[in-house]
């Protein structure tokens, strides 16, 4: 019997390659229920996939560009005005996302950072190969190579046995040997097939480094359209928007 579901809530770029909706990514396990990344299109995917935000117990952001936690402004203001949640939320990133998120909300919403919300929220700086306890969740930062004004991360995450990693946006890196290897799942961007551009990670270049990672299972998200006209011919599984896997 399966101890944790993954649902791409989205599995998109920053820039909507088919149509596909923003980076979020929802675990559930019997105790909690947490979202890895935070796209601008949370709220929308939520909707359409029928989670209410109100379940949702922690968000982790892996680094701070738009389409990886700007959805956090949108789900701060559905929980006070919407949703009315009176639990507490704790959000997690790199080391300044209490600022960015802050300037964030102020832009998109002023005078929102300043609202007394009805619910704790707990804001937590991961640090750098730190194993962080949150709640039922161990997650551990590995930072990456990806300029987005703040350190970014590979994020392994520990759950009911199980371990979760998520590359985030990166070019390779060997910080993803040690966040990624043995995983019971590795979500890993595959954002062009063989085009290697600074920051980002393509199919030929995971593949050519598959081995040494050696996830028990793998799965690309984060796909340009490049990767998308693609995926028919692939050896290897790919996220799409709603999908659901069992671990």
């Amino acid at each position: 019997m399966s101890t944790l579901s993954v649902m791409f809530l989205g599995s998109g770029d920053a820039f909507g390659s088919g149509g596909r909706l923003q980076t979020c990514i929802l675990v559930r396990s019997v105790r909690c229920h947490f979202l890895v990344d935070c796209g601008t299109t949370v709220l929308v995917a939520m909707r359409r996939f029928g989670i209410e935000p109100n379940s949702i117990d922690m968000i982790f952001v892996s680094h701070l560009h738009g389409d990886h936690f700007g959805g956090i402004p949108f789900f701060m203001l559905d929980a006070q005005l919407i949703s009315k949640r009176t639990r507490p939320l704790l959000i997690a990133g790199p080391p300044g996302l209490q600022q960015r998120l802050t300037q964030t909300m102020e832009v998109l919403f002023p005078g929102s950072s300043q609202v007394q919300q009805r619910f704790e929220v707990r804001i937590l700086e991961l640090e750098p190969q730190k194993p962080q306890t949150c709640g039922e969740v161990i997650v551990t930062p590995y930072v990456v190579q990806h300029a987005s004004g703040a350190p970014p991360f590979a994020l392994r995450i520990a759950c009911e046995g199980k371990i979760i990693t998520y590359s985030g946006d990166t070019e390779w890196t060997e910080a993803l040997i040690p966040a990624a290897q043995g995983a019971d799942l590795f979500i890993a961007e595959a954002y062009f097939f063989d085009k290697q551009v600074k920051f980002h990670l393509d199919y030929r270049t995971l593949m050519s480094q598959l081995e040494m990672l050696h996830p028990k299972r793998l799965i690309l998200t984060h796909m340009s359209a490049d990767m998308l006209t693609r995926l028919e011919t692939l050896p290897c599984e790919y996220a799409e928007d709603g999908k659901v896997i069992d671990l």
